[in-house]
């Protein structure tokens, strides 16, 4: 079931005028009044019951007072698989029942106006994406129907190789094949979002100088700063800027050699995709759920389960191990998104740069990619 859209009947200017408009009215924190973005997050109910779909009311109630208008959640699969596109339609009916259960409070993103139209409803914004291109393969017709199942970033490869190109772990580095490129011409095509997000080197490098449009890569970190191949070379991140483009930085393991950043870490990662990149081109994309999490003992157990499942499968990167969970505990909390905005200003960050920082960027990525 497909949640109702409120979607309005505004220009793509209006998008962008109405956007720091909304921050800057008299009165309060102008976070609370900002569009904020995850580019790469989730929707997980840490309180829910199994089974069931409805976001139970501490789960809401905390994810209203992260401050985050919208998250870019992920429909698997990830990973070759013996057939992916059944996996995906799997996927992406729980999706779908999870919106329909929850009408009044998440509303799918489609369009760049719809992120507005959450901040000012009091909803929580859903862009649904993928993470790999294995369950479309060479049946690009897939892209249009992913399209229509309200799919609207397709991310091209996740950690090994598939059809389209390498992805970062392949040692080969052999970059984008034939059918890669074909792919992103029909991705945008299709007014979808093109991430390279857990590309190789080479394969994100050559995926950026093929790209006709805006493109991004949605969570990352500056390999210039931890030479892991997660991480993504000043000279891509520049090449996604220079096609209008945002770069986003992750709360993840992989920001220091030694699998544990520390928030310092996660700053000077930010300040150099921003010097790399502008100030135009940088967000937020934690590859974490949008909530904190719980780190007791049943969480943990969970975590080490889903991270031997990663290893075994052959998808973990280098630094994931058991006990490595995927998140920054400086700021492993429901005001993260807060906190680190007030941590920049502290470093001289205006609000005008934070506002684009924390969504402005991505919101005119979105409008770009989905409306223009």
């Amino acid at each position: 079931m497909q949640v109702d859209r409120r979607s309005m009947m505004i220009g793509g200017a209006a998008v962008l005028a109405s956007a720091p408009a909304l921050a800057r009215k008299a009165g309060g924190d102008w976070f609370d009044r900002a569009i904020v973005i995850d580019a790469l997050g989730g929707t997980d109910d840490p309180y829910g019951t199994e089974g069931v779909t409805r976001l139970s009311d501490r789960a809401w109630k905390e994810t209203l007072a992260t401050g985050v208008t919208v998250v870019r959640d992920t429909v698997f699969p990830v990973g070759n698989s013996a057939d992916g596109w059944a996996e995906y339609q799997k996927d992406i009916a729980a999706r779908h029942d999870l919106l329909g259960a929850n009408p009044d409070r998440l509303l799918l993103v489609r369009r760049a106006a719809d992120i507005l139209e959450a901040k000012r409803s009091r909803m929580f914004g859903v862009i649904l994406g993928t993470q790999d291109t294995s369950m479309v393969g060479p049946e690009l017709d897939r892209l249009a129907q992913l399209k229509k199942d309200g799919v609207m970033t397709v991310q091209l490869t996740y950690n090994n190789r598939n059809l389209a190109g390498d992805g970062a772990l392949e040692p080969a580095n052999a970059g984008l094949s034939k059918l890669g490129r074909a792919t992103i011409e029909r991705i945008e095509a299709e007014k979808l979002l093109l991430d390279l997000s857990h590309g190789g080197a080479r394969t994100m490098a050559e995926a950026a100088a093929h790209a006709k449009r805006p493109l991004v890569i949605s969570h990352t970190g500056a390999k210039a700063l931890t030479d892991h191949p997660r991480n993504t070379a000043d000279e891509t991140i520049k090449a996604v800027a220079d096609k209008g483009g945002v770069v986003g930085v992750y709360f993840m393991p992989f920001l220091t050699l030694d699998s544990h950043p520390k928030g310092t870490d996660l700053i000077a990662h930010i300040e150099h995709v921003a010097k790399v990149a502008g100030e135009d081109h940088v967000g937020i994309g934690t590859d974490n759920g949008v909530l904190p999490t719980m780190l007791d003992a049943e969480t943990r157990k969970k975590l080490d389960e889903w991270q031997k499942q990663r290893i075994d499968a052959g998808i973990a990167s280098p630094g994931e191990a058991i006990g490595v969970y995927p998140l920054l505990s400086d700021y492993n909390s429901i005001d993260r998104y807060r906190r680190l905005a007030g941590d920049l200003a502290k470093r001289g960050w205006t609000q005008t740069r934070l506002e684009k920082l924390f969504g402005g960027n991505f919101l005119r990525v979105y409008k770009d990619a989905w409306d223009g």
